[in-house]
């Protein structure tokens, strides 16, 4: 499979990052695809053949055993590097304040409370970890049962609770046992408290104002929604 981009797609330069460094243990477990060519130049990548279907949409999507394995498959990836960086949650604290400035339908009293949440956290330093950042069913193949993993376009070092985010408010907002199943494939619960709910702010936030500059009416709605949740719990 071939995969390419313009100048002003940053993931194929995420994506060749995370195939060049990152993928070997989902590879040697049948995971994900092996890169059999790249270019920088040309902004080109040839990856193997991955057999299956996506999950999303199908049955695999809600079954606990193949959410047991997304999680498992997750940990492979997580656990190979992990940094220490004391100014990560400050940079993103200041970074979605900017982006509260801009156009959205947020309600103006949502706006205010988001703002205060944010300038009231103190972040702590953050453990950074090698995240795919957009762990879900659209990205996993199902192959006779067995999960595969595509499209690292938005691979970068971050929390690993990070990975967990939308997850959380798709297919675990109405099947706890599909979290369940998904934490005892990773062997533990990466969130943390406060950092967690910040997290999720920040994913609504990015999700309402993104969605809305795009104009993608139903992701708009769950950023929204995302956002209701997380406020109505602060």
């Amino acid at each position: 499979m071939a995969k390419t981009g313009g100048e002003e797609n940053h993931h194929i330069v995420r994506e060749l990052l995370a195939h060049r460094r990152y993928t070997g243990p989902l590879i040697e477990a049948g995971k994900a695809a092996k890169l059999l060519h790249a270019s920088d130049s040309l902004r080109l990548m040839i990856l193997d053949f991955q057999p299956g279907e996506l999950s999303a949409g199908r049955e695999y999507e809600f079954d606990p055993e193949f959410h047991r394995q997304a999680g498992a498959a997750l940990k492979l990836l997580h656990s190979q590097a992990q940094c220490l960086d004391p100014g990560y949650e400050a940079r993103l604290t200041q970074k979605f304040l900017v982006l509260l400035e801009r156009e959205h339908r947020i309600e103006p009293a949502a706006c205010r409370q988001i703002e205060q949440m944010l300038r009231s956290y103190e972040p702590q330093p953050a453990v950074l970890v090698p995240t795919h950042g957009d762990w879900q069913p659209r990205n996993w193949l199902a192959d006779q049962g067995e999960l595969r993993v595509i499209d690292f376009g938005r691979f970068e070092f971050r929390p690993a609770a990070s990975d967990l985010a939308r997850l959380a408010v798709q297919q675990w907002r109405v099947r706890p046992d599909l979290e369940a199943a998904f934490l005892q494939g990773y062997g533990h619960d990466p969130r943390e408290g406060e950092a967690w709910r910040i997290m999720q702010l920040r994913e609504g936030l990015g999700t309402a104002v993104w969605a809305h500059q795009v104009g993608d009416r139903d992701f708009e709605a769950q950023g929204l929604q995302m956002l209701a949740e997380t406020l109505a719990q602060a």
